[in-house]
């Protein structure tokens, strides 16, 4: 696995190829995942532009994702507003074999609901109670937790807000929400110091990723994550390709029918 680096002089050619190597562990992560039946859950909460979508990618590119799947929800429907509040999201926990990656997840209702009044106090209160046993339960079933809190500071959410606004390529991810984010900065660390009093357990504890620089915030969470399992190489079968045989097939390399344009 890569090296530990704690400074900020990782060049371009450096970090990608610290990924890659990463990137590869993850690929056995994945098949020993898979032969072990294990079931593994990786959420990501932080503010808005903290870098969580991007870590994510990096985790999952290289990934099968039949076997390894993204949560993102949106707005809960009018429906889901009336079930338990961790019954949408206990639908897309992994069965054996899978990891799921969360961008942002049950933790909402302890951050941005509370923060914005899209949920009662009771309910809110309800929620910090509530969250460690379901957590606990979610181990006892035989489920892996790994749950990270991506710290941005002011300054650089700032910069990648003005990023945001002005490329064309990033602006769908600028909402009015990150508005309201800013004005309300103190109401959102009051509300992480809260969350983790209430859920950063023994159990379950929060891991905290520096995540000014996106590039050693994702090769020092990745090499944690690959630090929790104890994985070994899975072996596979030597195959051998058999030659291509046209027998009753007529090729058909003519045929122009619907065929696109060649415009590059």
């Amino acid at each position: 696995m890569a090296a530990d680096k704690s400074n900020n002089s990782l060049t371009k050619k450096e970090y990608k190829a610290q990924l890659k190597q990463l990137q590869t562990e993850l690929v056995k992560l994945q098949y020993w995942v898979q032969k072990k039946g294990l079931k593994v859950v990786i959420l990501f909460e932080g503010r808005d532009a903290a870098g969580k979508g991007s870590m994510i990618k990096a985790i999952s590119e290289r990934l099968n994702p039949r076997h390894v799947k993204t949560v993102a929800l949106g707005k809960p429907s009018d429906r889901e507003k009336t079930q338990w509040y961790f019954q949408r999201y206990v639908q897309h926990l992994p069965a054996a074999g899978e990891i799921c990656l969360f961008d942002r997840s049950w933790y909402n209702r302890a951050g941005v609901e509370h923060v914005m009044g899209f949920c009662s106090k009771s309910e809110y209160q309800e929620f910090l109670t509530n969250c460690p046993k379901f957590e606990s339960m979610l181990k006892d079933s035989g489920i892996i937790l790994l749950k990270y809190w991506l710290s941005v500071s002011p300054q650089e959410q700032e910069k990648r807000f003005e990023q945001r606004l002005t490329n064309p390529l990033k602006r769908w991810k600028f909402s009015d929400m990150d508005l309201e984010g800013r004005e309300r900065w103190a109401d959102y660390s009051k509300a992480k110091m809260a969350m983790m009093q209430a859920t950063d357990t023994k159990e379950n504890p929060w891991y905290r990723v520096e995540a000014d620089n996106k590039k050693l915030a994702k090769l020092n969470c990745i090499h944690h994550i690959l630090s929790h399992f104890e994985y070994r190489s899975v072996s596979f079968p030597n195959v051998e390709l058999p030659a291509v045989t046209s027998t009753g097939y007529e090729l058909e390399e003519h045929d122009t029918n619907n065929l696109i344009a060649k415009i590059y």
